[in-house]
């Protein structure tokens, strides 16, 4: 038994129960403030798969095309070489139409089938089964019972089940982000606008919009809060708003700068940027007690805290050693080490990968800032992007992908790439920029 979130962040339960004991579109057209995904570089040794559309059976057919979905997110991953549905040689709904012979011959490894079913009490039922065309065996099967309301959400959990079954790796598929964007209304007026979408950029919420800057959006761990600074009383000021009620208040504020919050892994408490003793330091701000505590005590600017995941230590950006560096603090007593040597003279706003081993990061040089991912255990870095300005980057749950902000034709867009720059991708609005990305965590 497990419980699924659907869009509109109600809980709702969803049985998920395995199949064991059995036998074995076009895309739709972006909506306002929707992001479109073109993806724009992939891995050549991808994976061969075919997600057969799914048969629908019963009184009323649904209203989401749960293999098209699917067929999507797994392209979009760039481990998966979708079959598109045209090129197939047949169109089974249950094994035993499964005619192996047909898929080997068009070389395909991996078959998905499936069924939407309308439930009895309302609702749907979607069935699906996982086959090794070579071995003409299945794999996996699941009956997931859901609601109109649930249906896409629920593809992207099928989405991430085969992902995980296929490559051993829990797929991100179900997540969101969140991410600012900006409508230009003319020279002096622009409009703001918080925004928490699916990680495909399908079905886009507004948290906040406001005529004055809104930055730096970080999820709490449990996915249901966001902190973020706004400008709306003409200074900056540290907001945390409830996704699920909108419930939001002020919870640092004052003269100067109020800036980057950073949820620790416990959810209990944030990493901040104040300027209220003089020049920027780094501070700790305690949810439950509604105090702060001084990490940093330096002349120069420290800024940008991101947690290890393990909750003991900061990195964060200083130019005490005279340029833009990342430093390590340990929260259990010492002085900050600098982690970026032989990198250049700009690295800035550090960002740790899930399991710790890694650093995102901003690096500048040869007349341009792009995405490195460094290697704390080699001390050995890669460059994965390569436009003239790139910022922002943010790890996908699952440290698969790394999202972030770029020049576009039209002003500021997002963009992903995997962690080891192999596969690119593009996510524009069909009108104004989008900036400040952060990918939120998994989804119970």
């Amino acid at each position: 038994m497990s419980s699924i979130r659907n869009p509109d962040r109600r809980r709702v339960g969803l049985a998920v129960v395995a199949l064991c004991a059995l036998l074995a579109g076009p895309a739709p057209r972006a909506q306002d403030g929707e992001l479109t995904i073109r993806i724009e570089q992939g891995i050549a040794s991808a994976l061969p798969i075919a997600i057969v559309p799914f048969a629908s059976v019963g009184e009323s057919a649904a209203s989401v095309d749960i293999a098209a979905v699917v067929r999507a997110d797994l392209a979009r991953s760039g481990q998966f070489a979708a079959m598109p549905p045209q090129d197939m040689p047949s169109q089974p709904a249950s094994f035993s139409a499964i005619n192996f012979k047909d898929w080997r011959v068009v070389g395909m490894e991996n078959l998905v089938i499936g069924k939407v079913l309308s439930a009895p009490e309302g609702g749907y039922v979607v069935e699906f089964r996982v086959v090794d065309v070579y071995r003409g065996k299945q794999l996996m099967g699941y009956r997931i019972p859901t609601s109109a309301a649930n249906l896409r959400l629920t593809a992207h959990h099928v989405a991430d089940m085969i992902y995980e079954r296929l490559l051993n790796q829990k797929g991100a598929f179900a997540t969101r982000i969140a991410y600012v964007t900006v409508d230009r209304q003319g020279k002096d007026k622009s409009i703001y606008r918080l925004q928490v979408a699916d990680a495909d950029g399908y079905d886009p919420h507004t948290i906040l919009e406001s005529t004055q800057p809104l930055l730096s959006p970080a999820w709490s761990p449990d996915g249901n809060r966001i902190a973020y600074v706004s400008f709306e009383d003409r200074n900056s000021a540290i907001y945390l708003q409830d996704i699920r009620t909108g419930k939001r208040e002020k919870i640092v504020s004052g003269p100067g700068i109020n800036s980057a919050p950073a949820f620790a892994p416990d959810g209990e408490r944030l990493a901040v940027t104040l300027s209220r003793d003089g020049n920027p330091e780094i501070y700790l701000y305690n949810l439950g007690s509604r105090s702060l505590t001084r990490l940093t005590n330096h002349p120069a600017i420290d800024t940008e805290a991101n947690w290890s995941p393990d909750g003991r230590a900061i990195v964060f950006t200083s130019d005490r050693g005279g340029g833009p560096q990342i430093y390590r603090l340990a929260l259990d007593g010492g002085a900050p080490q600098r982690v970026t040597f032989d990198m250049g003279s700009y690295n800035a706003r550090a960002r740790y990968s899930p399991d710790g081993r890694k650093l995102a990061m901003v690096h500048g040089g040869d007349g341009g800032y792009r995405i490195a991912v460094l290697d704390l255990a080699t001390n050995s870095y890669e460059l994965v992007t390569s436009a003239p300005l790139d910022e922002s980057p943010s790890f996908a749950p699952n440290g698969s992908m790394i999202i972030y902000a770029t020049m576009g034709a039209s002003g500021t867009e997002l963009a992903a790439v995997s962690t080891d720059g192999r596969l690119k991708q593009r996510l524009a609005l069909q009108r104004g920029e989008v900036r400040e990305p952060a990918w939120g965590p998994f989804r119970d």
